[in-house]
């Protein structure tokens, strides 16, 4: 890497781009940060980040990210599955048009575009592979879905893009969204469902450091890359495992998935007064009735080596950032 080039990264702010930061500052890259809050995390004061606080709707803003920017990694969106679709469309669509039209006008060598497995639907009793039918079941899904297609019209025209689809993200640092429970300590309440359903896990390390591996490899430019981990522990498993991990309360009484689309119901109702998003999201209910497996050979295939391929030795990991 040439020390002179720079690297954008929007949400940086937020989980994923975060790390996203923390790895980049230890290239030798000046890496230019970028989101509508301003974050307080130490990475940002190192020699080679710069924060620079702009709306990514806002065309001028956007545009003096721009300069001498070599590659693009774009995090931001609004990651929850409980906001109205009229919410979503600004940032996780119109926002991704914008962006990626300015990343086509300044020539950038790579534009890394955050997807979702969401856009993917129901699951069939198949992995979801890369090339699986796209039909999302919620507004969020449908929202990164449809910016995928922003993406896919810059391609066209000439951008140098890849889009990634990851999974369920844990690690240290989340405290939203599925991921938590796997991430933090906190009460588990009991085991949605039967608990047998399979899931789909990746540590945010693995998010991040894929990312960046493909960046670098002009092979995989206009591809779609499923991330995900070796993995697919049971539900009543993992949960069992977090709960081990981070010295949790942990009930083993399975709770009927219909009985938690009705807390839902009345958590999201409060929560809505509150203008907060719910911790129990009732579109998040419908993913637990079936196994949710994501396929992620072509990522293997790309040459990357998982750094947490499996998930319960991911956790130990934890526990040992924990107990340090």
């Amino acid at each position: 890497m040439n020390h002179q080039q720079t690297v954008l990264v929007t949400g940086a702010s937020g989980f994923i781009g975060r790390e996203l930061v923390r790895q980049l500052s230890k290239k030798n890259v000046y890496v230019r940060a970028t989101d509508i809050i301003e974050p307080k995390d130490e990475i940002f004061k190192l020699p080679n980040v710069a924060f620079v606080q702009a709306d990514i709707c806002e065309p001028n803003e956007v545009t003096r990210l721009f300069g001498g920017v070599d590659r693009v990694f774009h995090t931001a969106g609004v990651c929850n599955l409980t906001s109205p679709f009229e919410k979503l469309e600004p940032i996780n669509i119109n926002a991704v048009g914008l962006i990626s039209s300015i990343a086509l006008q300044h020539s950038v060598s790579c534009f890394v575009h955050f997807s979702s497995t969401s856009i993917y639907g129901a699951y069939a009793g198949v992995p979801f592979n890369e090339q699986a039918p796209c039909l999302p079941k919620d507004n969020y899904g449908k929202s990164k879905l449809l910016g995928e297609e922003k993406i896919k019209s810059n391609m066209a025209k000439g951008l140098p893009a890849i889009i990634l689809r990851p999974c369920t993200v844990y690690g240290p640092g989340c405290n939203d969204g599925a991921g938590k429970v796997f991430s933090r300590p906190g009460t588990i309440a009991g085991i949605p469902g039967n608990g047998k359903q399979k899931i789909a896990n990746i540590r945010v390390e693995d998010v991040a450091a894929s990312a960046l591996y493909l960046s670098e490899r002009q092979d995989a430019f206009g591809k779609i890359f499923n991330l995900a981990d070796n993995s697919q522990p049971k539900l009543e498993d993992a949960l069992a495992i977090a709960a081990k991990t981070f010295g949790s309360n942990f009930s083993r009484k399975h709770i009927p998935l219909f009985l938690m689309k009705v807390v839902a119901l009345v958590e999201g109702a409060i929560a809505k007064r509150r203008h907060e998003i719910p911790d129990l999201e009732y579109e998040a209910i419908k993913y637990l009735y079936d196994d949710y497996i994501v396929d992620n050979t072509q990522l293997i295939n790309s040459g990357y080596q998982l750094i947490y391929p499996d998930f319960s030795e991911s956790m130990k990991d934890l526990a040992t950032r924990i107990n340090n």
